[in-house]
């Protein structure tokens, strides 16, 4: 299954070609078009703790996170059509790195039908990609270039093809994404760094190799699924009650039923 991202410039947009990643079975609810998980550098799944929602089109989830570790975004199209994937971490696009509202004008990758595609780190070229990692918040991407008003959240909103064929222009060139400088600390923001302390966040890791090829599509003007992952540390995640944290004791939870059975070789 190959992997597509892609990007929308000049009012074009545009879609690359990867790797292949392998299929995950799983339960879906019916409405879902793209299905996402969470997996480190070994492939195993980060667990997931969903939500309510009473909207059909979003679906919301804690993620459990674990300190320093890296992840991908594994991103699995249901759907028999092409589906176009705004997806931000911590606010920020991941592709472009600009502040984001999941909106059809975003930086976006693309599935075909069925595909499966996992998406590792924050994109810095047609080539290149920076890891993600599980960090604390002064470490993090948006955390470093001083936009917190979505940390620890991995949004993703999906739009399916519109049945006119995309604008095509030419000339157009991939920038890579500056690292980011550390932000200027205010007193107020010095203040409140040890209530962020406990708060997770996803850095900006070393470089991998990620070759992408262009490709054109034209998304509807509205998503039609919305996802929200917020991902915390095991900790915060047992004080919210969403984990149960507390170890198995035999004594309180094993319920016998019945009478004392007999031994071996007795009989009534």
């Amino acid at each position: 299954m190959k992997r597509l991202s892609i990007m929308l410039l000049a009012g074009c947009l545009w879609a690359f070609v990867a790797t292949e990643v392998p299929a995950s079975d799983g339960m879906i609810p019916s409405q879902t078009l793209v299905s996402f998980e969470f997996v480190d550098e070994h492939g195993r799944v980060f667990e997931k703790y969903p939500l309510s929602s009473r909207n059909a089109d979003v679906s919301r989830a804690y993620l459990e996170a674990k300190p320093n570790a890296r992840y991908a975004i594994r991103a699995r199209n249901l759907t028999g059509e092409k589906v176009g994937i705004v997806i931000a971490v911590d606010g920020r696009n991941i592709i472009s790195g600009e502040r984001s509202e999941l909106e059809r004008g975003e930086s976006m990758y693309v599935l075909d039908p069925y595909q499966t595609a996992s998406y590792e780190g924050w994109r810095t070229s047609a080539s290149e990609v920076r890891r993600f990692y599980f960090t604390n918040v002064e470490d993090s991407y948006a955390g470093r270039i001083g936009d917190e008003s979505a940390m620890g959240v991995i949004a993703a909103a999906v739009f399916k093809t519109r049945p006119e064929p995309a604008r095509m222009w030419r000339g157009q060139t991939d920038r890579a994404a500056e690292t980011p400088a550390p932000a200027a600390e205010s007193s107020d923001a010095a203040a409140a760094r040890a209530g962020r302390s406990s708060q997770a966040g996803t850095g900006f890791g070393e470089r991998q190799h990620s070759r992408v090829v262009r490709v054109a599509f034209s998304p509807e003007r509205r998503a039609s699924q919305r996802s929200f992952f917020k991902y915390e540390w095991t900790e915060q995640l047992c004080a919210r009650s969403v984990k149960s944290c507390e170890p198995a004791n035999r004594f309180w939870l094993e319920q016998r039923r019945g009478f004392v059975p007999l031994p071996p070789g007795e009989h009534d």
